[in-house]
């Protein structure tokens, strides 16, 4: 069974772009609120993946204002909701055996930040025999500045390596035509 990853879409990165700093897919919000519906249109499962830091003075402190999510990954009903305190989603939390228990084998992984967390949890998810697709242009990823490395660049190593042997690319468009050929697939086999 596939699932809709959503890792890290908190309020800190909403006021990360909005204080200016290069970034990438500014419409990434927009294409995961779309892979979300289309996803609880179909009655697929979404997974939603929050970091959280013990620091008070973190954004990311559960008290902090970067850490309630963005509006495009909020959870609803009983969408399943892990915090991580790592970069993979899979290093500090349940995750492996939630995906495991409920049968999923296959993951589409949007969200934040390319280089950093979406990375290292689709090289892990990938490591554990998960199919792994990312969701290109729904994944968000800023520069680094004191590495003097704009956040294209960044974009564009992250995704030309987790391609060559991580995970399947593609656009939001062609996500949601694959949900919804899947779900016409499995209606007409009822």
């Amino acid at each position: 069974m596939q699932a809709l990853i959503i890792i890290d879409m908190q309020m800190e990165m909403q006021h990360r772009i909005e204080s200016g700093l290069d970034h990438v897919n500014p419409k990434a919000g927009k294409h995961i609120a779309a892979l979300a519906a289309a996803f609880r249109g179909t009655g697929l499962p979404i997974i939603h993946v929050r970091h959280q830091e013990a620091e008070p003075a973190s954004a990311f402190h559960p008290d902090g204002p970067g850490f309630p999510p963005m509006a495009c990954a909020e959870a609803k009903g009983h969408e399943a909701v892990f915090i991580k305190r790592t970069s993979s989603a899979f290093a500090s939390t349940d995750l492996a055996a939630y995906l495991a228990a409920h049968r999923i084998t296959d993951l589409v992984v949007a969200g934040a930040i390319a280089g950093f967390c979406v990375n290292s949890t689709v090289r892990a998810g990938a490591d554990l025999g998960f199919r792994m697709t990312v969701a290109r242009d729904a994944v968000i990823g800023f520069a680094l500045p004191a590495a003097n490395l704009s956040a294209q660049t960044i974009f564009d190593v992250t995704m030309a390596h987790l391609e060559a042997d991580f995970a399947r690319l593609a656009d939001t468009s062609t996500l949601l035509g694959e949900v919804a050929l899947s779900a016409k697939t499995e209606a007409d086999c009822a």
